[in-house]
């Protein structure tokens, strides 16, 4: 997905979206049914609808800024405004909670908008799984932020996404003449 993109073309209220998948690896309903209780400023802890698996996942700087970011812009709303917060992160522009329908349908938009085609939001959540992996995280390590079970971690990766990534190749090659250095 073209990040840089879809930050400059999309409505600010998807740019946290966009940060919680790409930071968490969770699914679209996990993500829209999270509440702002589940984070502590440091951590998110979920349930995960569809597997039930309990997951603790630290904030990233970049996830942990842009959560208090958007808990700041909460707090400091206008004193005027008397309809109720929504529980969840994730708000529509005018701070309702969304419905997975009308979220799928704005996030299309902003997709189009920002030219980002051929991908879907559930594609970010093998995004973070290849990020993980990239960053040499291990498959243990994956499956704890993601939730995924320790063999679909494996799965998702050779089936899909680390054949395409050309940094996979870089990286080995790399460690390769690295090993070859001797010790000074």
């Amino acid at each position: 997905m073209d990040e840089a993109a879809f930050y400059a073309k999309a409505p600010d209220h998807l740019h946290l979206a966009l940060t919680l998948a790409l930071w968490t690896g969770q699914r679209q309903g996990d993500l829209l049914r999270l509440t702002w209780s589940a984070y502590d400023g440091t951590h998110i802890r979920l349930k995960q609808r569809k597997t039930g698996a309990r997951v603790i996942i630290p904030a990233g700087a970049p996830l942990r800024a842009a959560l208090d970011a958007a808990k700041a812009k909460r707090s400091n709303r206008d004193p005027k405004d008397t309809k109720p917060l929504p529980l969840t992160i994730l708000a529509t522009e005018g701070g309702t909670t969304w419905t997975e329908s009308g979220f799928r349908a704005s996030w299309r938009k902003a997709c189009a908008k920002a030219g980002v085609v051929g991908v879907t939001f559930h594609d970010l959540r093998g995004t973070a799984v290849t990020r993980l992996a990239l960053a040499e995280c291990s498959e243990a390590e994956i499956a704890t932020i993601t939730g995924h079970a320790l063999k679909d971690v494996g799965a998702i990766l050779d089936a899909h996404y680390l054949k395409r990534d050309s940094g996979l190749a870089a990286s080995a090659i790399r460690k390769l003449e690295n090993r070859g250095k001797a010790p000074n």
